[in-house]
């Protein structure tokens, strides 16, 4: 991979980085227009995300951050764990977007901004030399943005530890549980809501809301856990790990927008939650493309554990601060099903092996399904299972002479969607699956916003 930029390129992007940081600064003309902001600093992020993953690639595998990629004809050594420099580029910016969503509340709370050509009488001397009117900020919002942030830097620091030290599985899936302390914490203290809506025909039984508890607290730690690592699990050919996260990131957008969109007067309660959520989202969807850019195939990068983790975190924190957990689950049914499916292997009620990306076929320069060979005959249940998910074109089995299982394909969608659409070739296989992701998170989305009106008296939409 070239290691600078093209006279082109280099143009294009000092281009995009003056016309965002014109915005930005214009954006002080009025009351910091946050939203605006934060669309420029997208681009920035972009820019910043492009230029350094090209320039970095030599460094990243003189340093051993490298890998070949083995679904390809001649396997060339590319750099890896790039996506740790889109999650620093993507960490830097939300730090120097602090000021933008609080920029209104900052001149209002402080003597030296909104508050500079007031006369004070004389009994509120006292009160602006102890407090400087800061009881009108809101401390609230900026301790989500904040815990959102620490979140982000912990599961980070995961990642690279990860792409550094290869960390076996079963040591680190527990590991996003702590990293979403912090936001936890100012869940806790900021909106504490713990209720959940009851159904129509159950409220007879149940009440309109019925409260969990501490096990609602479970249940978002539980989300945190799950959606880095599901990320991570799928994946394996180039570009659908940031495919699949850009994908999730402009349908939590869409749904966003349908809560904003159109701005009305008053707003509506969810307004301030949903711009929170596309503060988290605009940069992350300015680095994803440009890291997408040179992961695509034929990747010139590989991505990392680092970017799996970080893409996966950003969805929990983006879902469970903006409040809207439950819809975030409906745009990761692909990941839900993948992570259900890859259950056997993954606590080794079938053997797994090391890596279950496609096999590579030099001759047809196609992806085949691959797969895992038994040695010793498996358990009968075990085997009786297979043998059901093969008569329903879940999988694909080998038995010897004796009804034994001795081969499968393994247990992941992108094998699986191989063997009901046949060999396939590496980009025509990751856009048939992005196609499929961002199908289902529009079911999704109709799910919610339509069908769950069967049983709920009203959409809060």
């Amino acid at each position: 991979m070239s290691t600078s930029l093209t006279r082109t390129e280099t143009l294009s992007l000092l281009s995009l980085s003056a016309a965002c940081i014109g915005i930005i600064a214009n954006t002080f003309q009025g009351d910091g227009e946050p939203l605006i902001a934060s669309l420029a600093f997208s681009g920035l992020a972009f820019s910043l995300s492009f230029g350094m993953i090209r320039w970095l690639g030599d460094v990243f595998m003189k340093a051993g951050l490298k890998g070949k990629d083995m679904s390809k004809l001649r396997s060339v050594e590319i750099p890896e764990c790039m996506g740790a420099v889109c999650a620093i580029v993507y960490l830097l910016v939300l730090i120097i977007f602090i000021p933008f969503p609080f920029y209104k509340d900052i001149v209002a709370a402080t003597s030296g901004g909104g508050n500079r050509d007031r006369v004070f009488e004389p009994e509120l001397v006292e009160l602006v030399e102890t407090g400087r009117l800061l009881h009108k900020f809101p401390h609230n919002k900026l301790a989500s943005y904040l815990s959102a942030i620490l979140s982000l830097q912990s599961i980070v620091l995961l990642g690279v530890g990860d792409d550094l030290f290869d960390i076996r599985w079963r040591h680190k899936v527990l590991i996003p549980a702590f990293a979403s302390i912090p936001m936890l914490i100012v869940y806790f203290v900021d909106f504490g809501v713990t209720s959940i809506v009851i159904p129509t025909p159950l409220r007879p039984y149940f009440g309109s809301l019925f409260d969990l508890g501490s096990l609602y607290y479970l249940y978002m730690a539980a989300l945190a856990i799950f959606a880095p690592n599901s990320i991570n699990i799928l994946a394996g050919i180039n570009g659908i790990e940031v495919s699949q996260s850009l994908c999730i990131a402009f349908l939590i957008l869409l749904n966003d927008l349908l809560y904003l969109l159109p701005f009305s007067s008053p707003p509506h309660p969810a307004t301030d939650s949903h711009l929170f959520s596309l503060y988290l989202l605009l940069p992350f969807i300015g680095v994803s493309l440009a890291l997408l850019y040179h992961n695509t195939y034929p990747a010139r990068v590989f991505v990392g554990d680092t970017y799996c983790y970080f893409a996966g975190m950003v969805f929990a924190v983006d879902g469970i601060l903006g409040h809207f957990s439950k819809t975030l689950w409906l745009l990761l049914m692909p990941q839900v099903f993948n992570f259900v499916y890859s259950a056997p292997q993954l606590f080794h009620l079938v053997p797994c092996p090391r890596h279950r990306l496609p096999r590579f076929n030099a001759r047809t320069g196609l992806l085949e399904p691959s797969v895992a060979e038994f040695k010793k005959p498996l358990a009968r249940p075990i085997q009786m299972g297979m043998k059901l998910l093969h008569s329903l074109y879940l999988l694909r089995i080998k038995e010897d002479e004796k009804g034994n299982v001795i081969e499968s394909t393994n247990f992941t969608i992108i094998n699986l969607w191989l063997v009901w659409f046949g060999p396939m070739r590496e980009d025509k296989l990751c856009i048939s699956l992005t196609v499929f992701q961002a199908c289902c998170g529009l079911v999704g989305l109709f799910i919610r916003h339509r069908l769950a009106l069967w049983v709920f008296t009203q959409d809060n939409k």
